[in-house]
């Protein structure tokens, strides 16, 4: 999918402003907002439905900003991040300064490393992490296309991209593998 650079312009205008915008991810469409604004992040929970309490996988542009959300790597997970094909979401330890609203009780965060796709674009140019959520209702199918989306949602949602007909229709991929590890770096797949 391909957007104009005055778009991209608009949706990271948008997101400075806490908007909560429509996304082509690196895998589905999704609900993004500034990772670091509570309210906008209090609003996707709401827009979607979800405990008052949800925790949202976070989008990143680099190494550098995985490591401003958690600290170090550990080796054999940064060396998937590298090698494996599928876009793919970890579970970490989050560092002490992430905001509490992005932490789950346990302590740990969900992100994932973007390495393709307008997504790419707009992080980057944000220079900070998003929240990326399916554009569904909680309990609802993942939309595989953007015409897949309920109109509830395209409703709620603050800014919708300007799409070409054929962008409209385009199928997207499947929702991203997810993992964590444990101390010695033993990798546990919870989505494949």
């Amino acid at each position: 999918m391909y957007l104009p650079e005055p778009e991209i312009d608009r949706l990271v205008n948008s997101l400075s402003r806490g908007k909560t915008v429509l996304l082509p991810s690196d895998t589905i469409w999704g609900i993004s907002c500034d990772a670091f604004n509570s309210e906008s992040v209090k609003e996707v929970i709401r827009l979607k439905r979800s405990a008052p309490d949800k925790k949202f996988i976070l989008l990143v542009s680099s190494l550098e900003m995985l490591k401003s959300c958690i600290g170090d790597i550990h080796p054999r997970v940064q060396t998937l991040l590298n090698f494996y094909a599928k876009p793919t979401s970890c579970i970490y330890p989050a560092a002490d300064t992430l905001p509490k609203h992005l932490v789950a009780p346990e302590g740990t965060v969900g992100i994932r490393w973007v390495r393709e796709g307008v997504i790419l674009d707009i992080i980057e140019k944000f220079g900070r992490p998003i929240v990326s959520t399916s554009a569904n209702f909680t309990g609802e199918p993942f939309p595989g296309s953007f015409d897949d989306i309920s109109l509830g949602i395209k409703e709620e949602v603050d800014v919708i991209p300007e799409l070409n007909f054929e962008d409209q229709s385009k199928k997207m991929g499947q929702p991203s593998v997810i993992i964590s590890y444990d101390e010695d770096g033993e990798l546990i797949f919870l989505r494949t």
